[in-house]
């Protein structure tokens, strides 16, 4: 899939530089050349000799190498790729690109381009939960640098926790979608996935039963077209996809606001399962039964309506598509919320637990639009994701 494709790949000074390697066996595995370049601590992790035998190429590592800048100058090299990749990309490395410094080669070469970039981060735990490292990805992402990863699991330091740089196989997925040029391509289209979590007290929410199986294949879907993807995701038990945006909410109120700030989009598919209200008089502590076990008085307030207020935004995307998740006259309710929420298309299924379809592998869906209703037969969801995806790219043609 990568043929003809150039990688400018960026190994920063981590232990998980080690799995650099095997990134590089992928991409040349799949049709691209792998131009390499290790930081000074990179080289305390692997060898340059190991890193160049892989990529059949030699390894750029000095900023004042006068050979290098005689045959191929720094900023020269920085744009002849088709994709920059930085894996491990460290917290310090992250850091020095949010600050736009270039004080190494790595750093010069990602402040001189305008190539795309795709970082893969990996740091421990508590470096990358520091609000400092959160600012900074923040500030790269704005930049319109694209994050793959990391992941959660067993660190090398002996903490557990987000911070595992992704696998070689999913950093190579996420290169391919990057490098996409399907009909999608140069669209962004926001996703939002999975359940919200409303608060009773700090220890007690109240939920719904979607695992954000369906809103995580419509997000890869989209990746496979070309598609630029925000992935909006509340606490779901399905991991997010590889290759997109990720933003991880867990309230009704922290996804409209993370909708908001993802905009503008030319296309937006709400596939989370948001709650309706959210308890107005939650505790700072765990409520306690009192001695004649009267349970505790909740008293409700609506959630925002993310759909409908999107639909109605000024800052609208071309297309918006909504999801009714119905248990019973499941295409009445979702042809009443499609005049109501003012979106383009609905897709409606039915989750009464006979159909196992709300946390199963499997939906079966009707896509109701002003032109009528199309029912699809009960098909896996990522099939489904992959009809919805196309539709989508026919629409925005």
């Amino acid at each position: 899939m990568l043929a003809q494709k150039r990688i400018l790949l960026i190994i920063g000074g981590g232990i998980a530089a080690y799995k650099a390697l095997e990134l590089i066996r992928l991409l040349r595995k799949d049709g691209a050349a792998v131009t390499p370049v290790m930081t000074k601590a990179a080289g305390e992790f692997v060898t340059p000799l190991s890193v160049s035998a892989l990529a059949g190429e030699k390894v750029y590592t000095h900023l004042f190498d006068l050979t290098d800048e005689a045959e191929m100058g720094h900023i020269q090299l920085s744009r002849v790729a088709d994709l920059i990749v930085v894996a491990p990309a460290t917290a310090d490395l992250i850091a020095r690109m949010a600050q736009g410094r270039a004080d190494d080669l790595a750093s010069t070469l990602l402040l001189a381009t305008d190539t795309p970039v795709l970082v893969a981060p990996a740091m421990n735990v508590r470096m990358w939960h520091h609000p400092a490292t959160q600012r900074n990805l923040a500030t790269i992402q704005s930049d319109g640098i694209r994050l793959v990863g990391p992941e959660e699991g067993d660190m090398a330091c002996g903490e557990y926790g987000l911070g595992r740089l992704a696998e070689p196989a999913d950093i190579l997925a996420a290169v391919r979608a990057m490098l996409s040029s399907g009909p999608l391509s140069g669209k962004h289209i926001i996703v939002t996935s999975g359940p919200t979590h409303e608060p009773i007290d700090p220890v007690r929410y109240i939920a719904n039963r979607s695992s954000g199986a369906q809103g995580t294949a419509i997000a890869a879907a989209l990746r496979d077209l070309g598609a630029k993807v925000s992935f909006i995701t509340g606490p779901a038990s399905v991991p997010p996809p590889d290759g997109v945006d990720i933003i991880r909410v867990e309230t009704a109120a922290a996804m409209a606001a993370a909708v908001s700030a993802a905009l503008p989009a030319d296309a937006a598919v709400m596939a989370a399962a948001v709650a309706d209200w959210r308890v107005a008089n939650a505790s700072d502590r765990k409520m306690k039964k009192d001695a004649a076990g009267t349970p505790p008085a909740l008293s409700f307030a609506e959630n925002p309506d993310i759909l409908r207020d999107l639909s109605a935004s000024p800052r609208r995307p071309r297309l918006v598509v909504g999801f009714a998740a119905e248990t019973d006259h499941v295409i009445d309710h979702a042809q009443a919320k499609l005049a109501k929420k003012g979106c383009d298309w609905i897709v409606a299924n039915d989750v009464s637990p006979a159909t196992g379809i709300m946390g199963g592998a499997e939906n079966a869906v009707t896509i109701l639009s002003r032109d009528g209703a199309e029912e699809w037969p009960r098909l896996p969801k990522a099939e489904v994701a992959r009809r919805l995806a196309a539709r989508i790219a026919d629409a925005l043609e």
